[in-house]
């Protein structure tokens, strides 16, 4: 795990729609995570709005984000929750397949879908990227949520402007 997680992006005046959506398996884990998401994303901007849904376990996130992303309105959304492997690769097909539908998401809605659904061997890897203070995945996620707003918005509203000569590349005769 990587001690480096991104830097705050600039500070946001303008108002921007997060949607948090969390699995409720390993409750404190996850409230964890949810608290220092929200709390970060208020630290870049006290104008961000964040809504928390909440549902019965990671496998049923991928459906919510997309209710979400279908009906519109959010800049964003962060898909929290944590599964810790057992002795069957359970876990392992279950993450493997959320995050596929995550990837899927995004691309279809155009939309950020930050993925913070955590496969974690046990109990103390969750504590550290869970519930630490200095290495949170919750805090890096919000931080990654933002500049990804911010970097859509800007690609967005630029116009692509033609300066000079126009190059082509032109294959066979």
């Amino acid at each position: 795990m990587s001690a480096n997680i991104p830097s705050r992006p600039r500070q946001v005046g303008q108002r921007r729609n997060f949607a948090i959506v969390a699995g409720q398996y390993n409750p404190d884990y996850v409230r964890g995570l949810i608290e220092h998401t929200r709390a970060e994303l208020l630290a870049i901007s006290p104008n961000f709005n964040v809504v928390v849904h909440e549902v019965p376990g990671a496998f049923e996130i991928p459906l919510v984000v997309q209710e979400i992303a279908t009906r519109g309105g959010v800049d964003a959304i962060i898909a929290l929750g944590v599964i810790i492997e057992g002795e069957t690769q359970h876990a392992a097909l279950i993450a493997t397949e959320i995050t596929r539908a995550l990837q899927q998401l995004a691309l279809a809605h155009h939309i950020p879908v930050i993925h913070e659904v955590l496969l974690l061997k046990n109990e103390a890897q969750a504590k550290v990227r869970c519930l630490d203070d200095e290495i949170n995945r919750g805090t890096e996620a919000a931080r990654v949520a933002a500049r990804m707003v911010q970097m859509l918005g800007e690609l967005r509203n630029s116009r692509t402007e033609t300066t000079g000569p126009r190059s082509e590349i032109r294959f066979g005769r």
